[in-house]
């Protein structure tokens, strides 16, 4: 009877090794029903499986009753408590969902992704539409990419270019825009330590030749697993360099204003542990990162959490994705879409075609991040329709905050992402023209995916602007508050250009008498060019003028034309 027993035993210790859990757990029970006194000190083992099955309550009773047993030794103790107090939080963690209809299905990508080589690191495109994942075959990292044609990937191909060597890179992230790829390159020949971060840019040939960012971010120790921000000013990444919280830490590096990358900065006992941190993950809304760690508290080895930037210093305490999307395996890297809602990872836990696969799932409502549509579009001279590489700045109106700053390439093209519920700011600047400003409600529009290409036009010094985000109430001349994120771009270009003198001129449609409104648009002028005098400017460069309804520019007959002839204007007098 005891050599059954072993081979039971035996053979669940090999099921759970293959993390055939459900299996593991049959023999184990069957192994205790022959001889339980004998089994007693498999209860460990036995529990570890249970909770690989998503049985966090048995495993619970398991773990007990093996504590009870008589003279084990410190390091059993010390095993099972561990696995005790992650049960404990499992436990507690599940009683947080119990009524939701949420249900973890991932699915394999298929074999235009997944062969029977590994697959990990899966990054995208903002559109959801371009697949950039890291492959490994015989020993070799080289980087793939795939594309979505009708909700189809098309076949891996490896990158074109210079980016794929003979030399170990891997654990890379595209940029929004697919312009930018940062990955990690371990054993390079100029590297600062054993692995370093580089970056590669894309050409009309293939992608670059990679650059090390340098000593401003490598250090002598280990930096691995980057991750861009939407705007590309900053680089999220891990690393075992010196002055953390101990083993590896998430870290973020800023673009500097002569190019190069610096400034980096840790982030903080939220997010990071005495444990170690690892491929973080920031969304296209700029504000909440994924990441792995075996500090905090999880379900058993490296779990998947999650943290919400706070500002540009602080992070709100990381918040456990929670069982299955965790287990009590190690969770490697996830990402989620701009779409909040569509997470990919790798992982050899389920049918895979060989080792790591990638894998695509809907994640649950409470640990999505903020839908995020993006803009793209050109800047270019109105006159020569030259491109016109440009500074692109989104602006939160009601906080006044600064969400995204962006250059444009040479030729004036851009992209820009926008996480939804938020009134936007959009403003386009370049030395020697007017600036464009524009303004958009994603507050109620959150469906539509903003897809439409805008092709702003620089008006050059001499000309008139609309300044289309001055607001007042109806039959008002009181400034509105969400009036001074465009008045103080108007400050700015002023400043910019000491000798521009301007003319500020207001309008309105044809309600009313001729006589209020030429003093209502008058009142108007006046309160934006007193709003320029306290900031500074010099009355001699301002001039205030109302026109009333005297110069419209479309239909009265129409709301739309109203709305259209109620505006303010910017023209300038001399340069």
């Amino acid at each position: 009877m005891p050599t059954f027993v072993d081979a039971y035993l035996s053979r669940a210790g090999i099921y759970a090794n293959q993390k055939n859990y459900v299996a593991s757990v049959t023999d184990f029970e069957t192994g205790l029903k022959l001889d339980s006194v004998y089994a007693e000190s498999y209860r460990l083992p036995y529990s570890i499986s249970l909770a690989g099955c998503g049985k966090f309550e048995q495993a619970l009773i398991a773990i007990n009753k093996f504590l009870q047993i008589n003279k084990l030794n410190e390091q059993s103790i010390k095993a099972a408590n561990y696995r005790k107090r992650s049960y404990e939080f499992a436990i507690e963690q599940g009683k947080k969902h119990v009524n939701t209809n949420y249900a973890f299905a991932p699915y394999n990508l298929g074999d235009s992704i997944n062969t029977k080589s590994l697959e990990y690191f899966p990054s995208l495109t903002i559109d959801g539409k371009k697949m950039i994942f890291t492959r490994r075959e015989n020993n070799d990292e080289d980087f793939y990419e795939s594309t979505l044609i009708n909700n189809i990937w098309s076949n891996a191909k490896p990158l074109t270019g210079k980016v794929n060597t003979n030399l170990n890179e891997g654990a890379q992230n595209i940029s929004q825009d697919g312009q930018l790829l940062v990955f990690t390159g371990c054993n390079y020949p100029e590297g600062e330590g054993s692995c370093d971060l580089y970056f590669s840019l894309k050409t009309k040939t293939g992608w670059s030749e990679p650059q090390n960012l340098g000593r401003s971010v490598n250090s002598e120790f280990w930096e691995s697993s980057p991750s861009i921000s939407p705007d590309k000013r900053a680089i999220y990444f891990a690393s075992s360099q010196p002055g953390g919280f101990g083993g590896r830490d998430i870290w973020v590096a800023h673009l500097l204003s002569n190019g190069k990358w610096g400034n980096i900065e840790n982030l903080g006992e939220a997010v990071n542990t005495n444990g170690d941190e690892s491929c973080p993950f920031i969304h296209a809304d700029n504000e909440t990162l994924y990441f792995n760690s075996n500090g905090h508290m999880g379900y058993g080895m490296t779990d998947l959490f999650l943290s919400k930037k706070v500002n540009d210093s602080s992070w709100t305490v990381a918040q456990n994705l929670g069982y299955p999307i965790n287990t009590i395996d190690d969770e490697g890297s996830l990402i989620v879409a701009a779409d909040a809602k569509t997470a990919y990872y790798a992982s050899d836990s389920r049918n895979t075609k060989g080792g790591l696969d990638i894998f695509s799932f809907t994640l649950r409502d409470d640990i999505k991040p903020t839908k995020t549509l993006w803009v793209k579009g050109k800047v270019f001279d109105k006159k020569t329709l030259q491109g016109l590489p440009s500074t692109v700045e989104l602006i939160d109106i009601a906080g006044k905050k600064l969400i995204n700053k962006i250059k444009t390439d040479e030729e004036g093209n851009y992209l820009a992402t926008l996480p939804i519920g938020k009134d936007y700011f959009f403003n386009v600047n370049r030395k020697g023209y007017l600036f464009y400003a524009e303004n958009f409600s994603l507050i109620t529009n959150t469906d539509a995916v903003l897809q439409k290409i805008f092709h702003y036009n620089l008006l050059k010094l001499a000309l008139l602007l609309f300044l289309n985000n001055i607001f007042f109430d109806t039959k008002q001349f009181v400034l509105k508050p969400t009036s001074i994120i465009e008045l103080d771009k108007v400050v700015q270009l002023l400043n910019d250009n000491p000798k521009l003198k301007i003319q500020i001129s207001g309008h309105t449609d044809n309600v009313g008498k001729l006589k209020d409104n030429l003093l209502l648009s008058n009142n108007r002028a006046k309160a934006v060019t007193n709003y320029l005098l306290q900031k500074g400017i010099f009355a001699n460069r301002l001039i205030a003028k109302g026109f009333g309804s005297t110069k419209p520019v479309a239909d009265n007959k129409t709301e739309t034309g109203k709305a259209m002839n109620r505006r303010t204007e910017l023209s300038v007098i001399s340069n």
